[in-house]
C-alpha cells in the first residue's frame, strides 16, 4: 500500500524490504533526484498511539546506519537523501495513509 501511494506521487521504488546487518529499510524511493529512506509503520488501532510514534530513537539509529550502508554501496552522495515515515492505520473499513516527509535527519 505504501509502495504504490508513493509510485501514484511519482516516486520511483528503488528497493523493497533492503536487509543489511544494521537493520532494513522498508523501502528505498527516487523523486527528483533524492533518494527517500522510507519506514512503514502500520496499525489496527491506536492502542499503543499513532503508528508514526512508533520510530523511536533506536530505531531510527538503524535506519541510519542502514541507509549509509546503501549509500556506501551505491557511491551515491549522502546530500541528496532524506527519511521518510509512513503510518497506515488499518480499520475494517478503510485504510487511513499519513506520510510525514523529512520525519528525522541523519
Amino acid at each position: 500500500m505504501a509502495a504504490a501511494y508513493l509510485e501514484r506521487k511519482g516516486y520511483h521504488i528503488l528497493e523493497r524490504n533492503y536487509r543489511t546487518r544494521h537493520g532494513e529499510i522498508d523501502l528505498i524511493a527516487q523523486r527528483e533526484g533524492i533518494v527517500v529512506f522510507v519506514e512503514v509503520k502500520t496499525a489496527r488501532n491506536l492502542s499503543f498511539g499513532p503508528p508514526q510514534c512508533w520510530v523511536n530513537f533506536r530505531k531510527r539509529d538503524h535506519l541510519i546506519r542502514a541507509a549509509e550502508a546503501y549509500l556506501m554501496g551505491k557511491s551515491a552522495g549522502e546530500d541528496n537523501c532524506r527519511f521518510d515515515v509512513i503510518a497506515i492505520l488499518l480499520d475494517e473499513k478503510e485504510a487511513q495513509l499519513t506520510h510525514i516527509v523529512n520525519a528525522f535527519s541523519a
